[in-house]
This record gives C-alpha cells, structure tokens and sequence, in this order.
C-alpha cells in the first residue's frame, strides 16, 4: 500500500503507531482483493441453490469460528471439506457454479471469537481477503473442470475426484501463502515461531478438500436424503477433531519444553535466559542458511534443551566463581551427555537430543559430547548451528565467573576458530544474520578475557569508554 506523504491521507497513515501501519498494508490490499474476487464471481457465474447453499455456509462458518492453532498463529480448520462438498455441488448442476457459492461462503467466515472479545478489525479484513479469494479460485477450478448434468452418475467420480485435488492445491496454495505474507509483515521473524510439520498439514488440507469434493458428488449420486446429510457432518466433526488432536500435542510439547527450560534456570541464575538466546541466535543461523521451518523448529528445540545434562552438575560447580579444576572441568563436561539420560524416555525430543548433545563437539572432530559426537568427525549441521550460536552467547553474556564480553571480541573469537572449533559457514551466516537485525549483545568495552573475569571478581574496578 503506497500512499503520497504529502496528501492528508498520507499524513495521517505517517502518524499511526508502526504496528497499525504494517497492518494497513495487509488489511487494505487483502480485503480488496477479496472483494473484486467476489464481485467478479457474481458476474461471471450462475447463482447456486441457495437453501442447501445456506445450510453449507452455516456449518462453514461454524467450523471456521473453532479454528485451532497448528503453528504459531497458523490456524486451521477442516472447513475446506464443507466449502469443497458444496463446490462440487454447486458445479456439477447446470443452472448453478461454484464460483460465486465458493467464493461468498469462504469470504462471511471473516470473524472468529477472538475478534469479538478484542475487538480487532484487521484480523476480519485479512481473513475475508484471502478466504474469498482461495474459494474463488477453488470454484473457478471446479467449474472449468467438471460438466454440468441434469443427473449425477458414478462416471463422474473420477473427474470429480481429479478437479476436487486441483481445486484443493488451489484453495490451499493461495490461503497459506496470504496468511503467511500477513504473519510475517505483522509480526516479523522476531516474534514468530517456525512453522513446522506443513507438509503434513498442507497435505491433510488437501485431503480433506478432495474427500469433501467426493463427498458431494456422492450426496447428489444418493439424491441428496437427509440421514446421508448427518454422516456427512460427523466426518467434518471428525476432520476437526484431529487438527485439535494436532494442536493439543503440539502445545503439550512446547509446554514440555518450557518446563524442562525452567528447571534448568531455576537452578542457575546465570543461565536466565541463556537458552532462548541460544534458541533465537539458532533459530537466526538456519534461516539464513535456508532451512524449512520443520528444520528450524527442530534446531530451535535442540537449542532450548542444550544445556539440560547441567540438572545432574552439582549446583555449588554451576556457580563456582574462579576458574574450574581439571577434575571439576572434567565433571562440568559431562552435562553434554547427560542431557541423553535425562531425555531418554521422551520420544518426540530424541532427534533434538542428539543434536544438544553434540553442540560441544568441534568442526574438525575433536570435542566431546553423547551420541552427536564422534571423535574424529564433523558433527550434523544442526549441532555446528547451537555450537556457534552457544559460544557467542556464552561470551557476550555475564556468568558468576566473567563479565559479559563485547560482541566484537565474541565474533572475532568465533572467526579465529571457524574451520576448527567451528563450521565456517554456520559463522559466516551468523555474522550476516546478526547484522540484518541491527542489534548488539554483551558489554561495548569489555574486550579482554581477563579484564572480564577481574570484573567479575572484583566488583569495584569500572571501565570508562
């Protein structure tokens, strides 16, 4: 959205908190486009049945309005297979189209009851924008591909079957790529998680969205009797019931996590913190080396859960101000392989685990660690990411035993050690990924390693820049 800054409109938009603004720009254009879709498809297509319309539309807008969160500010539903039933309907009878039906039952399922309670507006705009749009798209898919017939026959099942998954690709190809475009202008990569699993949720959508074209033409084949009208609303209720079984796990897992973040911090006050930096620099490092956001997640995870083998490190040896023992160092070690204890039984961590406890093994194969390091060899990339991630947050924050060092001395540790302690690439992405956020971590003038551990132990000394 581009407005002239010197027009009375202009000005006002300049004055609004930036927030609003980034919502602007996907609100206006996306409700726009919803509605030249909408009036597009009155004119170009015949109108449906308009009872049996009504009665799709309700149980649509229903299914709509229970949407669970599958990632992070990513809802579904499975009201794809009601607009998809009544899509095919709709095309296969020759005085109606699914155009027009698809594209008006997407577009009133704009508010959910959280706009309601909070009373937003650009949630409504954004959703009826890209629900009408994928709906009219969708029936304009079914209407080019299915004929219409005075009678539906079981010869049409197969090409019913064909334009439902084409229909469904389109639906669901334009309705992510919209709500990901407005997640990612509103919230920004800071304050979004990864989006995982969406191969399996783009594919579940399509499914569902080609197992309610099938339905429809079954519905009109049986001659439309109402006991068959009941089944149909199980299997939508039971499509819904299992992306809340999905999201349910999904939050159990993060709550999980969460936990075990806790417990860590509780017992060292020095790593508050530590893990989500070490999670947010991660998580940094794999976008700008292209990770999916399944592999994002995973890597986040293994970030989160780095440091929990230090549960078993006696606490008075967390906290110990001075430098370690050989024996106490040797001990304090093993917090790299313990994390594989601790996690054994919890089977959805066991891929983050052996990536955490590889994190302190090095490029070149020495190091050490659990099952993510062999002596001798360079560990998964995963591992190499939390590794760099790790060391740069343990630099350039404060512990019992040092004062946090300057982000300069940090980066010019870890290109000092890129290629032998590090993976090159993963601290060439990190330098160009820190960079894009303009932000800077540790203490601007501390950049000796015994300076900051004289700090440290002696409180009153103080720098002057």
């Amino acid at each position: 959205m581009r407005l002239l800054k010197n027009s009375p409109v202009g000005r006002r938009y300049q004055r609004l908190h930036p927030s609003v603004q980034r919502k602007l720009k996907i609100a206006v254009p996306f409700f726009t486009l919803g509605l030249v879709a909408l009036v597009a498809a009155y004119f170009l297509s015949d109108p449906p049945e308009w009872g049996l319309w009504f009665v799709f539309a309700l149980l649509f807008v229903l299914l709509e309005f229970f949407t669970v969160e599958v990632n992070d500010r990513l809802f579904h539903s499975s009201s794809i297979m009601v607009v998809m039933t009544a899509g095919v309907i709709f095309a296969l009878l020759a005085d109606s189209d699914a155009l027009f039906a698809m594209a008006l039952m997407a577009g009133v399922a704009l508010f959910t009851p959280l706009d309601f309670k909070e009373r937003r507006w650009f949630q409504p705009m954004a959703n009826f924008g890209q629900l009408a749009l994928s709906g009219a798209a969708a029936g304009l898919v079914l209407d080019l591909n299915l004929p219409d017939v005075e009678v539906v026959t079981t010869q049409v099942l197969l090409r019913v079957a064909v334009a439902s998954t084409l229909a469904s690709l389109a639906y669901v190809t334009i309705n992510n790529t919209m709500v990901r475009r407005a997640v990612k202008t509103v919230y920004g990569n800071d304050n979004l998680q990864p989006w995982s699993q969406m191969n399996v949720l783009v594919g579940g959508q399509v499914v569902m969205g080609l197992l309610g074209g099938l339905i429809g033409a079954a519905y009109e084949i049986a001659g439309r009797p109402s006991a068959v009208l009941v089944l149909i609303v199980g299997v939508y209720a039971i499509g819904h019931m299992s992306l809340f079984a999905f999201s349910q796990l999904r939050e159990s897992h993060l709550s999980a996590i969460s936990g075990f973040v806790k417990t860590l911090e509780a017992k060292d006050m020095y790593t508050r913190g530590h893990t989500e930096r070490v999670a947010y620099f991660s998580q940094m490092i794999g976008e700008d080396l292209g990770f999916t956001g399944t592999q994002l997640e995973t890597v986040k995870w293994a970030a989160l859960i780095h440091d929990l083998g230090k549960l078993a490190v006696p606490t008075d040896l967390i906290r110990k101000k001075g430098r370690l023992s050989d024996e106490e160092y040797a001990q304090m070690k093993s917090h790299a392989h313990l994390v594989e204890e601790i996690l054994a039984e919890v089977d959805f961590l066991q891929p983050m685990v052996e990536i955490a406890s590889g994190h302190h093994s090095h490029y070149d194969g020495n190091g050490y660690g659990g099952s993510g390091h062999t002596e001798g060899e360079t560990p998964s990339l995963e591992a190499c990411i939390v590794a760099v991630a790790d060391a740069f947050d343990a630099m350039t924050s404060a512990r019992s035993y040092r004062m946090a060092l300057s982000q300069q001395y940090a980066l010019g540790e870890l290109r000092k050690h890129s290629g032998a302690q590090f993976h090159p690439d993963v601290v060439d992405a990190f330098e160009k990924a820190l960079a894009k956020t303009g932000r800077t971590w540790g203490a601007p003038h501390v950049n000796d390693e015994e300076m900051a551990r004289r700090l440290a132990e002696e409180p009153e000394l103080t720098l002057r820049g």
